[in-house]
């Protein structure tokens, strides 16, 4: 009878969906050095994180159709502690790709940027969560 309970048991929590990962979601971006801001779909990629540019929108809030839709903006994201994640990111308003640290805090991520070993850095500013 226990066994019984046990593979029922065991069914049950093999059948529920795996809890999703914090920095999994739907992030709206700072506004970037045009006023523009995007929506930015990040999940699992592999081993890691990743986030494609799914939508956009300009200073007005009206959406836009930049050539970077559908463009990986974050990518090779892992873990360096339980709310920081390390990676690249790709600047569309510089077209430049950074060393990327994200810090996770609730529904906000702080995002920041480095190039040439962390001699010079962009801070990307807060992206917020909406899904």
């Amino acid at each position: 009878m226990k066994r019984i309970a046990t593979l029922i048991l065991f069914s049950l929590f093999a059948a529920s969906p795996a809890l999703a990962d914090p920095i999994e979601g739907l992030w709206r971006t700072a506004p970037d050095d045009h006023g523009d801001v995007g929506y930015i779909r990040v999940g699992t990629c592999g081993p890691s994180y990743c986030g494609v540019l799914e939508r956009a929108e300009n200073a007005q809030g009206k959406a836009i159709q930049p050539d970077t839709l559908g463009r990986k903006i974050v990518w090779n994201l892992t873990h360096s502690s339980a709310t920081e994640y390390k990676g690249r990111i790709y600047a569309p308003d510089r077209d430049k790709e950074y060393m990327s640290k994200l810090e996770l805090s609730g529904n906000r991520v702080s995002v920041n940027g480095c190039v040439l070993g962390g001699l010079i850095c962009r801070n990307g500013g807060h992206w917020t969560r909406v899904q």
